[in-house]
């Protein structure tokens, strides 16, 4: 009986970050009320603790506050994580004892809610309140941790005290922040805005957060790029990329949305938080370094990021529906950057990508304008079906016109939902339904049938506006013939095409710009039965049907040829198929790609690697392996590559490593549990460590490979014999994590434990 146990880093920023589509974790409903106050300014002095181990940092924060509620107000609630141990609050100088409360965000998650009674603040009048607390990290999470290596702080970890909840209806609280950080000796500190002595002043709105760590930093067309600690040679090569695509990203931007906001660029390379992005500072994988390119998902989260220092930092986006702005206006202007920058072809595999996304969840759908962070449909949403609608409207108005309205309604610095309805009133009817209705719409094509020497197709509009797209008929020899034409609301219609040649498929909406319940039926005859098309290459290949599988491959990679998902399913059958040669062009493809996803990239690695162990090319083997090991893209790449370094005998033995494994063995196997958790980060893995620590009664650990991922940071390829109480002895295999620090190396964290019980 086999067991495997995969503990991967979380790199999603699950709630301000689209691409993450997670939605909102806790399962809060906030309020739909108006907010009684709004911040003005967040001041932030933050203390990190100079012991290894020690898991608390003290803040001093001030958060200046305005009434805009329209009446006097003489209650100010404030709200923070229930593990902040408050000692102290002020307002206006005056020390003020809270009214402790608990404010239940879902099972157990709960906000410490502080509500201070205070003398009457008129209309707009203005307030500012100090808190003194110490904050308690027990356990390192995607949101915040705190470690000699790396401490992060998120907004969604609820680190600092706010008026108004992470998921309010209309918007968190944004405003300019103030952070200044004291760390051990030697500690690197980034968050948004202008560095100044010991801190940071950003100007823009935006949400306090910072992260701490060790790094070497690379200045490049006006953009910093915090890489990882050692980084040479390719991910050098890496940091000048992504600095350059940030760089034209923003010059892409201003020239849609307007004048530049003034805010320094940074990337910033990190284990956790990936997609996070807040006035200029974005936290990237720091896997991204060690990829041959730049992935689709991390060029989407800069674009986006770029966005954001409009939509959201220099203009205060508020109100019902603010997320169709922040989110899904945003990443509509993020992906017109990736077609201007590498191609309509490229740019339409990230809105197919988008559109899967959506379609997965358009069954459960609300009105998109109603939608609010609490809601799991939530980014899926708002995001990627906001961006179809922001395209939709571009392409009715112009996108001139479109990008005038924008910028014209953000001169006062706020942008609402509301505003932007006003601003086209002579697409009144379609803005209320894309934004008021839920998706209804299905598109679909007729079979082409030829009368009186002609083509006709019939065309359908399930939905309850109209339709103006384009439709193509593909005639037998692969030439597509385009024609436009508008389907009415709830109505039958039919185009017709003058060829003499035959035609053999036809295609409604050949854009796809229309939320669909069901994207199959827009081609005729039907090539799948799924509106995600990777779904009917993977069902097959899943059944190790690999015929099936590369039929179905080609035949959609007809429609979506620069799909690398498709490709690598492609691929990967032909490889169990025996078509070696076939295999490894299609995995080369895959790397030539212009913006391949990181798990495309992995499996091509790890398939190329195959190709080599089978060839005995001991070389290749190491080359690629190590390639598809270190990009971290894909779980199951990577067991693939270790699997072919395996078969041709390669190793890459470290003394270090094995020194600290023996001393690590015999810790467990005596049960030392102070020994134990002294070699691993604080605040890592605890039940891995408590599990080892408590139940060892044999602990063998057997290093095969080590992969550098960094100065810092290794991965370990390892064999473990163990026997735990109560149970029969096991032969295991193991990757490990292992990060260097002052006292030497530590366990930062277990990424495969596969246990084989008797031995088997």
């Amino acid at each position: 009986m086999k067991k495997t146990f995969f503990l991967s880093t979380i790199t999603l920023w699950c709630a301000v970050s689209a691409i993450c589509q997670l939605g909102n974790p806790l399962g809060y409903t906030p309020s739909t009320g108006n907010a009684t106050w709004q911040v003005t300014k967040y001041e932030l002095n933050v203390t990190l603790p100079q012991l290894e181990n020690a898991r608390a940092v003290t803040i001093h924060t001030v958060v200046s506050l305005k009434n805009i509620s329209g009446a006097p107000a003489s209650t100010l609630t404030l709200r923070i994580s229930p593990n902040a141990e408050i000692t102290a609050i002020t307002v206006n100088g005056s020390s003020i004892v809270p009214t402790k409360g608990e404010e239940k965000t879902a099972a157990g998650t709960s906000l410490q809610r502080l509500v201070l009674r205070i003398p009457a603040v008129n209309a707009a009048g203005e307030v500012t309140a100090a808190v003194d607390y110490k904050l308690t990290v027990k356990e390192n999470t995607a949101l915040n941790s705190l470690s000699p290596v790396e401490s992060l702080f998120l907004p969604l970890s609820f680190w600092y005290p706010t008026p108004n909840n992470w998921y309010f209806a209309k918007g968190a609280d944004t405003a300019p922040v103030s952070i200044k950080i004291t760390g051990p000796q030697g500690t690197q500190l980034v968050s948004a805005g202008t560095s100044v002595a010991g801190g940071f002043n950003s100007t823009l709105n935006g949400q306090p957060f910072f992260v701490a760590g060790d790094w070497d930093v690379i200045d490049q067309n006006g953009v910093s790029v915090y890489v990882p600690k050692g980084s040479v040679g390719e991910p050098q090569k890496r940091a000048a990329e992504l600095a350059s695509l940030f760089a034209e990203a923003r010059t892409f931007m201003s020239g849609v949305l307007g004048d530049v906001p003034q805010a320094p660029l940074r990337i910033v390379a990190s284990r956790r938080g990936a997609g996070f992005a807040d006035d200029g500072t974005v936290i990237v994988d720091e896997a991204v370094f060690r990829r041959s390119k730049i992935d689709s998902l991390t060029a989407t989260n800069i674009a986006e990021a770029a966005a954001k220092l409009w939509l959201g930092g220099s203009v205060r986006v508020k109100g019902d529906g603010y997320g169709v702005i922040s989110e899904g206006l945003s990443r509509y202007f993020a992906t017109q950057f990736i077609e201007s920058k590498f191609g309509k072809d490229v740019a339409d595999i990230e809105r197919l990508r988008q559109r899967v996304s959506y379609a997965a969840v358009s069954s459960r759908e609300g009105a998109m304008a109603q939608l609010n962070p609490a809601d799991d449909v939530y980014f899926p949403v708002v995001a990627n079906k906001g961006a179809m609608v922001w395209r939709i409207l571009a392409k009715r108005v112009g996108a001139a016109e479109f990008a005038a309205a924008i910028k014209s309604n953000s001169q006062d610095g706020d942008l609402t939902l509301g505003e932007l309805r006003q601003a086209f009133p002579g697409q009144k009817e379609l803005v209320d339904q894309l934004l008021d209705g839920t998706t209804n719409m299905d598109l679909m094509a007729g079979i082409p049938r030829q009368e009186n020497g002609a083509w006709h197709i019939a065309l359908r509009n399930t939905g309850e506006m109209d339709a103006t797209v384009d439709v193509a008929a593909i005639t037998a020899d692969g030439e597509r013939l385009v024609a436009p034409t508008t389907l009415r609301a709830t109505s039958f219609g039919e185009i017709v095409f003058q060829t003499p040649k035959q035609v053999v498929r036809a295609e409604v909406d050949v854009d796809k710009l229309y939320p669909q319940s069901d994207y199959a039926d827009d081609v005729a005859p039907r090539v799948t039965s799924e509106s995600d098309p990777l779904l009917t290459a993977k069902r097959p290949f899943d059944k190790q049907d690999w015929t099936g599988a590369e039929t179905a491959s080609r035949m959609l990679l007809r429609d979506y040829p620069r799909s690398d998902d498709l490709r690598i399913i492609l691929a990967r059958a032909l490889l169990a198929e025996g078509k070696t040669a076939d295999a490894q062009r299609e995995f080369q493809t895959v790397l030539d790609e212009k913006l391949p996803a990181a798990r495309s990239l992995a499996w091509a690695n790890a398939g190329l690697a195959d190709i080599a162990a089978r060839a005995g090319q001991t070389d290749a083997v190491a080359r690629y392996s190590s390639a598809a090991i270190v990009s971290e893209g894909d779980y199951g790449a990577s067991v693939v590559a270790r699997a072919a370094r395996q078969k041709v005998g390669t190793a890459t033995p470290d003394p270090s490593i094995k020194a600290f494994f023996t001393e690590f063995d015999k810790a467990a196997a005596a049960n030392r549990k102070a020994d134990v958790d002294a070699m691993a980060v604080a605040g890592e893995m605890t039940r891995f460590v408590n599990s080892v620590a408590g139940s060892a009664q044999a602990w063998q650990t057997t290093v095969k490979n080590v992969d550098h991922l960094d100065a810092n940071t290794v991965l370990v390829d390892a064999d473990v014999n163990l026997r735990l109480i109560n149970k029969e002895p096991e032969a295991d295999s193991a990757v490990f994590r292992l990060v260097k620090t002052a006292s030497g190396w530590k366990l930062a964290g277990v990424e495969a434990f596969e246990s084989h019980p008797n031995g088997t």
